[in-house]
């Protein structure tokens, strides 16, 4: 019988971290979604064999971590870095983002929720009313006044969210995730347009031959179904994710079809991932193209260069 070591008295104090079950739970989870979703036979693998070594661990995953880091927890057999950093997210946050996207829940709430003086109720207007998706995006609506036209949000509850999001910028450990993705610029700008299409083509193409597994996302979906097409897909190594907008904005638009957003996922030991939307242009020269919004220009370059 495998026995555990007991909480200690600061852990007590705090929210108790999630235990070696649970954490091997979700990562069983994660292997059967991605199973279901056509990943790649050794992803799935890679996540089975790390819940094993979860349920025959004699002690507390979180006191490795909390002893150690991420260091402590890539020591264990079958935990590489990214399973390193899926436990760490889980013992700090008691979620894990990859999970909540492959269920199709909406992560971005559950992020700005997180936040003092903001709560559930506020996140979800905020995502409904402004269609931000991370804390970086949220902080630039808290200082360039959109925060502010959001029904509830007065001056003194603004001031305190600023506050809020200034200090967590400050206190978090920088390697660490605190959004849904935690996107590099630099290393998302790194990433080929001609890649980034390439994606969106093999999602669309898929998607229209009914070839993708499909999801039954948890919010702006009153009626449960599975509507949503999700792809994973491989390039040089890197793992993404691809799948249609089901933002209140892509809805409001009419544009549940057409804009696709693309996920990097286990990118390297830093933790930062990329995230990009692709949609089809409505102007100028790039008219009826597909883009990636914030590339403009780099997509004319390789439309022009296409013989």
């Amino acid at each position: 019988m495998i026995k555990r070591s007991p909480p200690s008295k600061s852990q007590e104090a705090a929210q108790l971290p999630l235990d070696n079950d649970a954490m091997a739970v979700s990562l069983e989870e994660v292997a059967e979604l991605l199973r279901q979703q056509g990943a790649s036979r050794f992803r799935v693998e890679a996540y089975r064999r790390a819940a094993e070594t979860l349920r025959d661990l004699m002690r507390p995953a979180w006191q490795i971590y909390e002893e150690q880091g991420r260091e402590g927890l890539e020591e264990l057999p079958a935990v590489g870095h990214t399973i390193s950093r899926a436990m760490e997210q889980m013992i700090r946050g008691g979620r894990w983002p990859l999970l909540d996207r492959l269920r199709g829940e909406g992560v971005a709430e559950q992020a700005f929720a997180s936040v003092p003086n903001i709560g559930p109720v506020m996140a979800h207007k905020i995502h409904e009313e402004l269609g931000v998706e991370t804390l970086a995006e949220l902080q630039a609506a808290a200082w360039d006044g959109r925060l502010a036209k959001v029904p509830g949000m007065g001056p003194k509850r603004l001031r305190a969210v600023r506050e809020s999001l200034s200090a967590r910028g400050r206190m978090e450990r920088p390697d660490v995730a605190t959004e849904p993705q935690q996107v590099d610029d630099e290393m998302a700008a790194s990433i080929p347009v001609a890649e980034l299409l390439d994606i969106d083509d093999e999602y669309r193409r898929k998607s229209e031959q009914e070839k993708l597994h499909r999801i039954a996302p948890r919010r702006l979906n009153p009626t449960g179904e599975r509507w949503l097409p999700i792809l994973h897909t491989e390039r040089f190594g890197r793992h993404y994710t691809a799948l249609y907008s089901n933002t209140a904005r892509a809805h409001e638009m009419g544009t549940t079809h057409d804009w696709v957003v693309i996920y990097l996922e286990d990118h390297d030991r830093s933790g930062k991932h990329g995230r990009w939307t692709v949609i089809t242009s409505q102007f100028g020269k790039l008219r009826g193209r597909r883009i990636v919004r914030g590339r403009e220009a780099e997509c004319l370059e390789f439309y022009d260069a296409k013989p």
